[in-house]
Formats: C-alpha cells, structure tokens, sequence
C-alpha cells in the first residue's frame, strides 16, 4: 500500500513538472528573435464570430521569405481582424494588408529590444522553476503526511524526497537550457 503511495506521488510530481516545463516551451517559442517563426504569433487571440479564437485557426500561415510572415484568411471578411488582433499583439509587429492576404514584416531586432526580451525570457524561465519548485514541496509534504499517517519507515520516506530532488534538478535543469538557447537566439551568443 504505503510503496503504490509513494510511486503515486512521485509519478503525480513528474507529470506536474513536466507540465510546468512544457508551459515554458511555449511560452519561449513566442519570444521573436528576428526571425520569422509562425510559433511567434501562437499568443494572438482574433476576435472572429462573437468569440477569441487563436490566429492560426481562423487563417493559413506561411513564411515565404526568412523576415515575412504571410497569414492567408479563410474568411476574407475576417482581414482586418486578423490585422488589428497582430497590432495590439505586444511583439511590435507591424502587418499590411492588402484584401487577399496579410504580410507581417520581421523587423530586426534594436538591442535595447534584444535586452528586453532576454528579461522577459529570464521571467518566463523564473516562474517555471518556480512552478517546478512548488511541485517539489507539494510533493514533499505529502510524503511526509504518509509518514505521519501510515507508518512508512524513514529509508523510505528519504528515498522518495531524494527522488523528488531529483526529478527537480532533472527539471530546473531543462528550464535551464532552454533559457541559455533562447538568450543565444536572442543576444546573438
């Protein structure tokens, strides 16, 4: 009984950690570093048949040229939508239209824009091991409730903490490396 506890717990905490991993992942994959990536515009919500839909639902998105996104509507009345949506969007890109199709131009990135990005970037990285960190003393505390509860013996309850340290050193880990990438991408290291 007390072993399956255990296993519940450290599986529950891995799956919570990943979670918080992958939540990172995306978050990172929005950050634009000059060049043109159709994940940069996944935050953009559209406002299109009285409700938010995401941008790559309601037009085809492309990037023919390494500094040009190109979103094709499906619904041409949806254009000036689609436009206004990128606008408001705080990546400070600037899109045209011209009826048929949307072009989004990539400027290069300013240093002043590079170095801002990089804080925002090191936030994101923060509040996920910080997610993971959380998931951690849960995970702990309820290790040390089944303690409490049902008996299980010291070696036992020190085996599972270590492996939740190690399951969060695991995590950190990764969060780590995908900040270091993103600041190469960014600052050009």
């Amino acid at each position: 009984m007390e072993a399956n506890e255990l296993k519940t717990v450290g599986a529950d905490a891995r799956k919570r950690m990943e979670g918080a991993v992958e939540h990172v992942r995306r978050e990172l994959a929005g950050v634009r570093t000059g060049r043109a990536s159709i994940s940069l515009l996944d935050s953009i919500q559209v406002e299109a048949y009285g409700t938010q839909m995401p941008l790559n639902q309601v037009a085809t998105l492309s990037i023919p040229e390494p500094t040009l996104i190109v979103a094709q509507p499906f619904d041409q009345s949806l254009s000036s939508a689609i436009e206004r949506a990128i606008q408001k969007s705080p990546l400070g890109l600037n899109p045209s239209s011209d009826g048929k199709v949307i072009r989004i131009p990539v400027p290069p990135l300013t240093e002043e824009r590079r170095k801002e990005l990089s804080r925002l970037v090191h936030r994101y990285a923060e509040e996920g091991r910080n997610a993971v960190r959380q998931v951690r003393r849960d995970a702990n505390d309820r290790v040390k409730k089944l303690v409490k509860e049902q008996g299980i013996s010291e070696d036992e309850e020190r085996r599972a903490l270590d492996e939740i340290q190690k399951l969060t050193d695991q995590f950190i880990g990764q969060i780590d490396e995908m900040q270091k990438k993103k600041d190469a991408e960014l600052l050009g290291r």
